[in-house]
């Protein structure tokens, strides 16, 4: 067996985007880039105001109550059409360019409006007060945006001001899901008395969209290695191949055969983790297969250890995982095996803002009542200690971030 962290980078160190497209910045959200943006247009594209008040040279407010002629008003989209004349002001609006020869801003609260069409300044001002300059945020040319980065509405702003309207990312890895097992049927058909409902492909369907993936759904294959082969055969052409069950030792758990039959490079099957120990990774041909166990709680702390990290190399992100963090232990645990562990969990915040985390009962890797109330994991290193309340235990939060 190998542990979880060699495993995750045995995955890993192969996956990598598969292709690019250009897309509409509208369809953007979510997706990677695959080239940098550069900015196509200066922001701001003159020297704007960033008050609403009067644009003044900065000169005429030394004196005190100095009086200036209203020349004139320059708003957001209709600027002052001329230079500014002497000794006078114009009245400007936040967003609007500065008219020539102005090189201050003074608020309107810091003025006094004459009924004669001239206003009276309270305060003197520095020269460049309240202005915008004139590629504050970006230039021509400039990059606004790198490689790799993953984009959210934020983002799309910065692209929109940039006037870049079509945008390069690298294209939604093609993920394909087969459930595999004689006694699987989906929700909703009739069942059987041994019948069990594939609960698992639900899930893992809506992670992989979680994470910036495309779902391939494949029937179930049954318990027949030319079955098994047949499904396989569907998925060419996927970026990657999930499988769920059949990744174990049993007499019906082909997998691993399928894969050696196929003289697969197979680079693993065991993981020392609980719960998930039997997982399987390699190659068949060109695309990456990992097998997942078929207990449905094992197969959701695998995806959320190994799947995600994988769609997000794909999808051309630094993968993703759940940030370890610190809590103190509401109950006891019994000592840890030589699998690194990770159990079902209720984290919260005291009042206090000190965090807590209570195990929760029934940890069989059936029980998928149990993980649904989970809000996080708690991670046991191989052969950790006993632990009893108030000890400290490292947590893992389950959230949207993580698909899970």
């Amino acid at each position: 067996m190998i542990s979880v962290e060699e495993a995750r980078r045995t995955i890993l160190e192969g996956l990598a985007p598969q292709g690019r497209e250009s897309l509409m910045l509208m369809a953007c959200y979510d997706r990677v880039l695959a080239a940098p943006v550069l900015a196509r247009r200066t922001q701001p594209p003159a020297d704007f105001s960033a008050m609403d008040g009067y644009a003044i040279r900065a000169a005429d407010s030394t004196s005190p109550h100095q009086k200036l002629k209203l020349a004139g008003v320059s708003r957001a989209g209709a600027g002052f059409d001329g230079p500014l004349p002497a000794r006078s002001a114009i009245r400007i609006f936040t967003g609007a360019a500065l008219p020539d020869g102005a090189d201050a801003v003074i608020m309107q609260e810091q003025t006094e409006s004459s009924g004669d069409q001239h206003i009276i300044l309270h305060k003197s001002v520095q020269t460049g007060a309240n202005i915008r300059r004139k590629g504050l945020d970006f230039t021509i040319g400039d990059p606004v945006l790198e490689v790799g980065t993953s984009l959210s509405p934020r983002h799309l702003a910065v692209i929109a001001a940039a006037n870049v309207p079509w945008v390069e990312v690298y294209r939604k890895p093609r993920i394909g899901l087969l459930s595999t097992g004689d006694e699987l049927v989906q929700t909703g058909e009739t069942l059987g008395k041994d019948a069990i409902i594939d609960s698992i492909s639900p899930a893992l369907s809506a992670m992989i969209i979680a994470r910036g993936g495309d779902v391939v759904h494949l029937p179930i294959a049954r318990d027949q290695p030319d079955q098994l082969a047949a499904a396989i055969a569907m998925a060419r052409g996927c970026d990657l191949l999930v499988t769920v069950g059949g990744a174990s030792v049993g007499d019906y758990d082909l997998v691993a055969q399928a894969m050696q039959d196929e003289k697969a490079n197979l680079a693993f099957w065991k993981v020392a983790l609980k719960p998930g120990k039997p997982i399987v990774f390699g190659r068949l041909r060109d695309m990456p297969l990992l097998g997942l166990p078929g207990n449905p709680v094992s197969a959701l702390v695998c995806a959320l250890l190994f799947l995600g990290p994988a769609i997000d190399a794909l999808a051309g992100r630094a993968p993703r995982l759940p940030h370890p963090q610190a809590a103190r232990l509401a109950g006891s645990l019994a000592a840890n095996g030589p699998r690194e562990a990770y159990l079902r969990a209720v984290f919260w915040l005291d009042a206090e803002g000190h965090a807590h985390v209570k195990p929760l009962p029934k940890d069989d890797s059936s029980v998928l009542s149990i993980f649904a109330q989970a809000n996080a994991l708690i991670l046991r290193p191989p052969h950790a200690p006993k632990a009893e309340t108030d000890d400290p235990v490292t947590i893992l939060l389950l959230d949207q971030h993580c698909g899970i």
